[in-house]
Parts: C-alpha cells; sequence; structure tokens
C-alpha cells in the first residue's frame, strides 16, 4: 500500500496552498468575519474554478470523480488558512448526501449547481436537546398525495443563513429517517442566521408545513447520513491537521522573535521541549487522521466506525493540547482578536464539538469489542 501522496495530490495542495497564501491572509480574514456574509463569494467562485466544489461528485454531474484523500488535501489547506466559506457545509455534508441519496434527476438537477458554485447547501438535523443523536429528532415530513412537506425547528445548521437548498432530516409517515430537499427561501421556512464561536456561520431555522421533495427512494436515510458524517469526520480530521500545524509553526516563528532577557526566547530548553511536544502531537494526528482516510475503504461498517471515531477523539485531544500551548507561549498577544493563534484554537474546539464530542466518540468506540479485540 503506497501512502504517499500521489504528484497529482500534491499539485493540488499546491494549488489551493498558493491561492490561499495569496488572498488569505490574517488582516483580510478579519475582514471577512465583520462583512455582511461573513465569507468571500468572490474566492468561492475561484474555488469553482478550481474544481474544488465539485471535487467528490461524478464527472456527469460536474464534478471530478475524487475521493477522500483528495478531499483531506483540500481540508488541511483550508484548516491551515482558517478559511471561513461554507465548503464543509455545501460540498462535504449538503453535496455528499444529495451524492449519495438523490436520485438521478435530483443529483442532475443540484450538484451542477454546487460544482459551479451558483448552489449553496446546508445540512439541517441537530434538534435542541437532541445532543449528538441522529434519530431523536422531532421534525416531521407530512404526505398528501404527491405534495410533501416537512415542519419543525433545526438549531444550529452550519452555512444555514446563506444556504440556496436545505437538506433536513425529518420522521416521515411509516416512523423512519428520511432526508427531504427544502428550498430555503421558501415562506414556510423562517431563519435567524449568526456567526458561530469559530467564525464560521450558521442558523437557527423553522420550517411551517415548507415544500419538499425526500431525497431518492422512500425509507430509512440513516445509513447513508451516518457514511456521509464518517466521510465528513475524517475532512474534519484534515482541516485539524492543518490548523494544528499553522499554530505550530506561528509559535516557533514567534519563539525565535520574541526578545526576553536580551535573547531569543527559543533558546530556553524548557521551551523547546513543549514546542517539540507540540510537534509530537502533531505527528500523532497526521498518523490517525490517515487512519481514518483508510478506514473509510472498510466494508465492514462498524470496523470502519470505529477507526474513524477513534482517529477524531485522539485529533480532537491533539489539537487542545497545541492549541493550549500554542496560546501559552504567545502569552498575552495569542489572546487578541488582531493575532490569528487564538482563531485557530477557537476553530479545533468547535472541530472537538461537531457530530460527537471526546466523551460520545470514546463511549462508542468502547462499545461492543472496541477498537482492539480482547484476545
Amino acid at each position: 500500500m503506497d501512502l504517499e501522496a500521489t504528484d497529482e495530490q500534491k499539485m493540488l495542495a499546491d494549488t489551493v496552498d498558493g491561492l490561499l497564501d495569496k488572498r488569505y491572509d490574517a488582516n483580510i480574514r478579519l475582514k471577512l468575519l465583520d462583512s455582511d456574509d461573513g465569507w468571500s463569494r468572490e474566492l468561492w467562485k475561484q474555488y469553482a474554478e478550481l474544481g474544488l466544489l465539485g471535487l467528490p461528485f461524478d464527472e456527469q454531474y460536474g464534478g471530478a470523480g475524487m475521493g477522500i484523500d483528495e478531499l483531506a488535501v483540500v481540508m488541511e489547506s483550508f484548516g491551515r488558512a482558517l478559511v471561513l466559506e461554507p465548503y464543509l457545509a455545501t460540498v462535504v455534508l449538503g453535496g455528499s448526501l444529495v451524492a449519495r441519496a438523490g436520485s438521478p434527476e435530483q443529483k442532475a438537477a443540484v450538484l451542477p449547481g454546487v460544482a459551479d458554485g451558483s448552489t449553496l447547501l446546508a445540512f439541517a438535523y441537530t434538534e435542541a436537546g437532541s445532543r449528538w443523536s441522529l434519530t431523536d429528532i422531532t421534525t416531521t415530513a407530512s404526505v398528501d398525495g404527491e405534495t410533501v412537506t416537512v415542519s419543525g425547528a433545526k438549531i444550529a445548521v452550519l452555512g444555514g443563513d446563506s444556504a440556496d437548498h436545505l437538506v433536513v432530516t425529518a420522521r416521515t409517515p411509516d416512523g423512519e429517517i428520511g432526508l427531504f430537499l427544502v428550498d430555503a427561501s421558501d415562506a414556510g421556512v423562517g431563519r435567524s442566521g449568526y456567526p458561530m464561536q469559530d467564525g464560521l456561520r450558521g442558523a437557527d431555522v423553522m420550517f411551517v408545513n415548507a415544500p419538499a421533495q425526500q431525497l431518492g427512494a422512500a425509507g430509512d436515510a440513516l445509513g447513508h447520513i451516518e457514511a456521509t458524517l464518517d466521510v465528513a469526520t475524517a475532512a474534519l480530521c484534515a482541516e485539524a491537521i492543518g490548523a494544528m500545524d499553522r499554530m505550530l509553526w506561528l509559535t516557533v516563528d514567534y519563539l525565535k522573535t520574541r526578545v526576553q532577557f536580551g535573547q531569543p526566547i527559543s533558546v530556553f530548553q524548557a521551551l523547546q521541549h513543549r514546542a517539540a511536544n507540540m510537534y509530537v502531537s502533531l505527528d500523532l494526528a497526521r498518523s490517525m487522521a490517515l487512519a481514518a482516510r483508510l478506514a473509510l475503504a472498510d466494508d465492514d461498517v462498524e470496523a470502519r466506525r470505529r477507526l474513524v471515531r477513534a482517529a477524531k477523539a485522539q485529533i480532537d485531544a491533539s489539537a487542545r493540547h497545541v492549541g493550549q500551548e500554542a496560546v501559552q507561549l504567545h502569552g498575552g498577544i495569542g489572546m487578541t482578536m488582531e493575532y490569528p493563534v487564538g482563531h485557530y484554537l477557537k476553530r479545533t474546539t468547535v472541530i472537538a464539538k461537531t457530530f460527537a464530542d471526546t466523551d460520545r466518540l470514546v463511549e462508542q468506540v468502547g462499545q461492543g469489542d472496541g477498537l482492539i479485540p480482547a484476545g
């Protein structure tokens, strides 16, 4: 098994890094945070021109037909630049759910728009009090002949404030979990948008008899949702790697330039040890991010899920260590809005609470035979 990046993947990384190095410095990001959208539609068009928005979709729908390895390359670069655009919401979550669960007609209607940047999606599945459960939902879908409507409320919908269409989980009349595509501009949809703790945008969404169409054939969509969240979790692991990498090198550069007692503080052995431990945590996280991507190829669903969750738990722990050390070694400047390192810590902290927190991940990995069966 060749674990090295291919030439194509290296070229993709160079292309994305080159764009973001020129167009996404800390000052530009601060300006975007204060803008109406909270992100750049101009850059979104450039992502489309580079083929990033259609990366995981079939070529017949305007995509590139690539897999998790290429998606991870993009997410790591985005993590390194602390990108604000709704890539996770539109491409990794919403687009992947349509690609996985939708009918050929639905894919043809939605995915080309995602790939060319004209359509934004969001996945609305979290409800108040549901914690990390995918099935503890009160949103319902009603069917009257050929008319389908959705009613209920979703919270903390990532990218929900700007999405053109919402992919919504709702309980069907048969009691199953269904996926429904809802036009976000419909009168039956009410949205309250806001900036989230990491600077990304979210929304609380109310559905009142909102017209909808069920994605794909009738039936329980839980398998599609879980498979998509496994891919999204591996993508988040890659994003966290990019953020940790940047935090480490921001810290190393600061230690080399901050002068105390007439010399750079990088000469003090205690600080060198702390920086070295940050590097160890990052390297361990890289290995686990690779393990998560490799696990997605496993036909054993439970084995795949256990390893992806274990990888996420370890990466979250590594990110907490790297982030806290980065802020502490920077001192007071690390907590200011003007300096980027604190923003990276915010993002990795939110990643650690996305889809499940560490306690929930450890609980899930420990169920059954655990990660390493006894004997």
